[in-house]
């Protein structure tokens, strides 16, 4: 056992660079794992980043052990490492990883990543080992995310605020246009690598989001040779299915993959009753509803990606990809519109069935070209990326009232609505490192997007035909330019006391659209952002950090178009909207534990202003283009006000043996709503779940997760609270490279139970939605290939990195 001075204890560091043997390659996410001579356990530890470098800091004087391994490389011990008073850094210089020379299924690799990554400036969920979200689709994944909360429509929030900004391996998509829920259901979490939550992000990363960013990595192999994967599952309530190839050899590499899944036929059960009033409330208008409504959605992705590292300094990718998802939904509701006095006395009762149905498609194509050039200097390097998705999407709708009383004639509508639309970014980051510690960062970036959408309507008649509604039959084109440019530092002071990144990010956006008698005026944004980072020892750091976020109103919030599939309720866009600007704030803690334990605590205070919601409305009569609609609850995107967010999160897994491990998350926080001329709204959530994972022998394992999200109330009503629970156990085989699994959702419960209020000054609401989440499934799994090496001493080459959004 070494000897620990105490003089400059927790000063010394230990730093080095991962490289391929064979390639030269850099090798980036390898596990390096410090030991204290003599033990066993690691105590400290770090995953190398995308050029393979890697620092573990704040280490006490001593002898030390470090092991690298990764996936498809014989792992590496150095051994007698020292830290001593007149020597504070070990400087490993560049560390060789030999590729394993024989089958994937020769390959076993003891360790691996953990869950749950807290780095400087994000936070990491390593998704390849989540049982109970196999078979399942990015929102079964999102669910066990710290600092995420998914609801049962699958709406996603980043500590309480909805507006988050999704990328899919660093860059933007079309795909989450057209409808995020949608796009969340057709990712299989089979393809899912890691899911990374920004909740501060830098100056590098687009201004939008006031909630934050949250990065979709999508699995890829960088190994020599061919191998791959496939995915299989089948279930009561969800199919899907996956598959990977990825070939490699020298300079070139190639993969590509296709996907889709089904959400089998689902039948929800709705009921609503509203109460409204006239100004004297001596008259009561009472409106009932109740009906069900069965829904399938379907999916498929494919997509093909190169990589030519052209020298050991100039590398390029290529990404192409493909997006198809689908619903299609019917519903049959009964109403009841009494109308009656005070007293009780009944004026009129006017009983209906309204026959409903609805089909959305959407395709989306994505393709983006990148290209890195490094420098002699380490850590220079030029990055310029062009990417462009083009989307198509069609709605069509239709909705007919056939009524029991009064001898009225039976209304509807139906409508065909097709839209495209366009995204092109092209941008240029540059890196350069001025000092030890000091590195400052510069970009620019262009975002062009174009929005075309036309909606055609017909209204039923008498004798049954239909005809043209000129009313509500339109099309517009929607044109918004984003000019953006970022300077950034990252720093460390006081001897590495303090670690850090500052920048200011600059963004110029003009829009244009042909909403009749609308003008949206273009504006600037100065978006700071700061980030410092202290390490109390080897085991704990504290951070704080500090962003400007916009949320820009999109085509769909500001589109005056008035969707009245129920005649009832109908909803419409804001062309006034102005873009909402937050303020957040993050105090953070993390801790690790020589066992493998980690605990994270982070407390937000969040503060918006001209922030977006949508406000209801009541009308006793409303008016649609000489079309006169009875007793209609009005939705429609304003600037309320003001909204005031602050709460906390907590983080902790626990290995409790070598076979048990827990894990859980927490989070609470309470949101105020200022709006003028209404009284002030202030509501408490929480969030809490369970894992629990258990090794049983023979390569079988088990978990169970559980979550609950409670209610919140918002500014005219209470949000439903959502409770869920999954069992699963897997059995891996063939050295590991096969698996079976079995997982269960809600196996005691039918339906999942929502119940949500809303009122205004004339009307309250009730509403109970019964949605079908039972589920059981079977999912099978298989890797294949062979690592082929063939090494030439005259080439290097770099392992291509995926470009990041900036």
């Amino acid at each position: 056992m070494g000897s620990f001075a105490q003089t400059n204890a927790g000063k010394g560091k230990i730093t080095g660079k991962v490289t391929d043997a064979v390639s030269k390659a850099r090798v980036d996410f390898a596990t390096v794992s410090i030991f204290k001579t003599g033990a066993t356990s690691p105590f400290n530890g770090i995953s190398t980043d995308q050029k393979g470098n890697f620092k573990v800091d704040n280490l006490p004087a001593g002898e030390y052990q470090v092991r690298v391994e990764f996936l498809g490389y014989q792992s590496k011990r150095i051994d007698h490492v020292t830290i001593s008073s007149t020597s504070l850094t070990a400087s490993l210089g560049n560390i060789l990883l030999s590729p394993v020379q024989n089958q994937l299924q020769g390959v076993t690799i003891s360790a691996k990543a953990p869950v749950v990554e807290n780095k400087i400036d994000k936070l990491v969920y390593n998704a390849a080992n989540d049982l109970t979200a196999q078979g399942g689709v990015a929102l079964d994944v999102l669910k066990k995310v710290p600092m995420v909360s998914v609801d049962v429509d699958g709406n996603v929030e980043l500590q309480g605020n909805a507006n988050v900004r999704f990328l899919i391996n660093g860059k933007p998509s079309s795909i989450f246009g057209a409808s995020l829920a949608d796009a969340l259901q057709s990712i299989p979490a089979s393809q899912i690598k890691s899911i990374e939550v920004i909740t501060s992000p830098g100056a590098k990363y687009d201004a939008a989001g006031t909630g934050g960013i949250i990065n979709i990595v999508l699995k890829d192999s960088k190994i020599q040779g061919i191998n791959g994967s496939v995915n299989l599952s089948a279930g009561t309530r969800l199919e899907n299915g996956s598959f990977n190839l990825n070939a490699r050899k020298g300079k070139l590499g190639v993969g590509l993959f296709f996907s889709g899944n089904e959400q089998l036929n689902t039948t929800t059960k709705n009921t609503t009753d509203r109460f409204s009033y006239n100004n004297n409330r001596d008259t009561i208008s009472r409106l009932f509803q109740q009906g069900s409504s069965p829904f399938t959605r379907s999916s498929y992705q494919s997509g093909l990606n190169f990589n030519w590292s052209i020298t050991k300094d100039d590398e390029l990718t290529a990404t192409v990809g493909f997006n198809h998802f689908g619903n299609h939904g019917t519903g049959m509701t009964n109403q009841d519109q009494q109308s009656f006095l005070s007293t009780g006395s009944i004026l009129s009762d006017i009983q209906s069935i309204r026959n409903s149905a609805s089909r959305f498609s959407a395709n989306t194509t994505d393709w983006s070209m990148a290209y890195k050039k490094t420098f002699k200097k380490e850590g220079q390097e030029l990055d310029v990326l062009y990417s462009s998705s083009y989307g198509k999407n069609t709605v069509d709708a239709s909705q007919v009232s056939d009524y029991l009383t009064g001898g009225y004639p039976s209304p509807g509508l139906r409508s065909h609505n097709p839209g495209k639309d366009h995204e092109t970014d092209i941008s240029m980051d540059y890196t350069q490192p001025v000092s030890k510690g000091f590195t400052v960062e510069a970009g620019a970036k262009l975002v062009l997007e174009n929005l075309n959408n036309s909606v055609v309507t017909d209204t039923l008649l008498h004798d049954g035909t239909y005809v043209s509604n000129p009313g509500q039959t339109y099309s517009f084109t929607y044109k918004r330019n984003i000019y953006a440019a970022y300077l950034s530092t990252s720093f460390s002071l006081f001897h590495d006391f303090l670690n850090g990144k500052a920048g200011l990010r600059y963004e110029r956006t003009n829009t244009t659209a042909d909403f009749s008698g609308t003008n949206i005026p273009g504006y600037n944004t100065f978006a700071p952002s700061f980030m410092v980072q202290h390490k109390l020892d080897e085991t704990q750091s504290i951070k704080f950090a500090y962003s400007y976020r916009i949320e820009r109103p999109d085509y769909g919030d500001l589109n005056p178009f008035l969707n009245v599939s129920d005649p009832h309720n109908i909803s419409t866009g804001n062309p006034l909207l102005k873009p909402e600007i937050g303020h957040n704030f993050e105090l953070g803690y993390n801790k690790t534990f020589k066992n493998g334990g980690n605990i994270y605590f982070s407390g937000f205070y969040r503060r918006n202003t001209d922030d977006i919601q949508s406000f209801t409305t009541y009308y006793k009569v409303y008016s649609v283009n000489g079309t006169n609609y009875s007793d209609v609850s009005l939705t429609q995107r304003y600037n309320i006000g003001s909204q005031t967010g602050i709460g906390a999160n907590i983080f902790g897994s626990v290995p409790v043996t070598e076979h048990l491990n827990l894990r859980s998350n927490i989070q609470l926080g309470e949101r105020t709503n200022s709006t003028p001329g209404l009284a002030s709204v202030s509501g408490f959530a929480y969030r809490l779940n369970l894992n629990a994972t258990y090794q049983f022998p023979n390569n079988l394992l088990a978990e169970v997760f559980g979550n609950y999200n409670s209610s919140q109330k918002n500014i005219q009503g209470t949000r439903p609270a959502f409770a869920f629970y999954n069992l699963a156990i897997r059995k891996q085989f063939l050295n590991k490279n096969a698996s079976i699994g079995l997982t269960a959702a809600n196996p005691f419960n039918s339906y999942v139970n929502q119940r949500s209020t809303a009122f205004g000054p004339n009307f309250n609401q009730s509403n109970l939605r019964q949605i079908p989440f039972r589920s059981f499934g079977i999912t099978l799994s298989y890797k294949f290939g062979k690592l082929e090496f063939k090494k030439n001493e005259k080439e290097e080459n770099n392992v291509p990195q995926q470009p990041t959004e900036n």
